[in-house]
């Protein structure tokens, strides 16, 4: 005995029809009666596949440029009869209404349609509306009927002879997502016409790209989801070699990629638990490679190398000889690619192009019982909005690196304090509670390059600093003066702002405001 139900009639509305005249030929060899309509029905017959139009089936015309043609009982009641109620099967056979125990249905394209930049008209009636009932009604009824909302899942339908239960059950859940998705953009689209940046109901989706071997431990699961944004980075990107991609892998590439695409010039990006340890430019990725390393050598091993040029072999040849988890890149070259062969455990992706930094969007964090939203950090300095508060101007080296180092001072957790030099970061203070303890770690981590690359002097002398929030206190920047720094950035906007530039012109530093912050936690 088997819990396969064949199918004796079912309806086809597909935008998308891969496998769809292989699928109806089957059907057809199994007896089964096919409703479609439009350019579906078109592909079946020139497939020489029988097929009856929806129209003749109801005995009711489409009507209102096809606004209507399914929306009508002889459809509806055909999905929902259920075929172990007696009273339903003798309603439906009072009204004539047929049983119908498939439903193969693709939306219209409205998500492509906004994202090709359609007009308002254009993208309204992209709206489908007799598809999701009929795909709502099926996936309801499921016990009776199968819902088909991916064209994959039609071999299967095929290799079981029909639909199991297991299989009607997991079809209906997928497709009620199908359809939350699908209204979860409209809903989105909706609130952009009407400038709603958050509207008093907000729904998103994501569609599985990989199920991942844990989460950030392994006693947590984990996946990872697309939003269909399709923004240059691990969403986009080819995974050309290596083992599968873990939870932190991901989150840390992501970090990396973000943080290169910053730049203009040839850059390196070199992330350790989501914190740059060492961020460089130079003339070349090899040339920046080498100012990114030296920052923080210990802490580069095991990490993940970004870059935002093609990558050279000349450089690739350079990474390999470390331990790195991934290197992510825009795009390599063959003998790149090659250079990292031997690493079988590397991975390299190439994502096809870099995120623009200046871009709007939404980035979400989960708390108990609900979560957070905001804009993405898109802000960025420029020498234009920058406020000289001491009475040294800075240098146009400094100011160079003064940029550099706040552009980097985005992408490291707060407290925040980047000390750099010649387009290079040379010390990083991460994630401490005291921005004076930051400034202290920097400071020592400068050192301890020093001592790695056997030079006497540390590198945060002559170094410039930039420090993602105001100083509190005055005894942050002091820090940054004993170590050997000769400019600070920061936003500015404390209450103290006027003791801090006064230690500022004591030291005989150079220091700017910025009038932005650059939290990150």
């Amino acid at each position: 005995m088997t819990d396969t139900l064949p199918i004796r009639r079912a309806l086809i509305s597909v935008s998308d029809k891969t496998g769809l005249v292989e699928f109806g030929r089957w059907l057809a060899a199994q007896g089964a009666e096919i409703l479609s309509t439009g350019g579906t029905a078109k592909a079946l017959r020139e497939a020489s596949v029988p097929v009856k139009d929806v129209s003749e089936h109801t005995g009711f015309p489409e009507i209102l440029d096809g606004r209507v043609k399914t929306l009508v009982p002889q459809v509806h009641g055909g999905i929902l009869g259920r075929r172990d109620d007696a009273a339903h099967l003798a309603q439906m056979a009072e009204h004539a209404i047929a049983p119908i125990d498939l439903v193969a249905v693709n939306l219209y394209p409205f998500e492509a349609t906004v994202k090709a930049g359609g007009d308002f008209d254009a993208c309204i009636e992209n709206i489908d509306i007799g598809g999701p009932a009929m795909i709502r009604s099926a996936a309801k009824n499921h016990a009776d009927v199968v819902v088909i909302t991916e064209p994959a899942q039609l071999a299967r339908v095929m290799a079981a002879g029909g639909s199991t239960a297991v299989m009607r059950r997991e079809f209906a859940a997928a497709a009620y997502a199908r359809t939350a998705a699908y209204d979860a953009a409209i809903a989105a689209w909706f609130a952009g016409q009407l400038g709603q940046e958050f509207p008093p109901r907000l729904a998103f989706a994501g569609t599985l790209a990989q199920t991942l071997r844990y989460g950030e431990n392994p006693h947590q699961q984990a996946g990872f989801y697309l939003d269909g944004s399709a923004r240059p980075g691990i969403a986009t990107a080819r995974q050309v070699q290596g083992k599968a991609l873990s939870f932190n892998n991901l989150n840390d590439t992501d970090a990396a990629f973000e943080c290169v695409a910053e730049f203009e010039a040839p850059s390196v990006v070199i992330v350790k638990h989501a914190n740059p340890c060492g961020v460089a430019q130079g003339a070349t990725l090899n040339e920046a490679w080498d100012l990114a390393l030296r920052c923080d050598p210990v802490s580069a091993f095991g990490g993940i190398i970004a870059v935002n040029r093609r990558l050279d072999r000349a450089a690739a040849e350079k990474m390999a000889a470390i331990f790195s988890e991934v290197v992510i890149a825009p795009e390599a070259d063959d003998d790149a690619i090659e250079a990292f062969a031997r690493k079988k455990n590397l991975r390299l992706l190439l994502t096809g192009g870099l995120p623009d930094p200046a871009s709007a969007g939404m980035v979400f964090r989960s708390v108990g019982g609900g979560f957070l939203a905001q804009g993405r950090d898109s802000g960025r300095v420029n020498e234009a909005g920058l406020q000289v508060v001491t009475k040294r101007a800075p240098t146009p080296a400094e100011l160079a690196d003064l940029i550099f180092a706040f552009r980097v001072a985005k992408h490291v957790k707060s407290n925040a304090i980047i000390y750099a030099k010649d387009g290079a970061t040379v010390g990083i203070g991460a994630g401490q509670m005291s921005r004076v303890d930051s400034s202290r770690i920097a400071a020592w981590k400068s050192g301890e390059a020093a001592r790695a690359a056997g030079l006497e002097t540390s590198l945060a002398v002559g170094s410039v600093v930039a420090s993602d929030a105001f100083f509190p206190f005055a005894d942050g920047l002091e820090a940054a003066a004993a170590a050997g720094a000769t400019a600070v950035i920061q936003p500015g906007g404390s209450m103290r702002d006027a003791e801090v530039i006064a230690a500022a012109d004591a030291a005989g530093l150079a220091m700017v405001f910025t009038g932005m912050r650059h939290f990150r936690h």
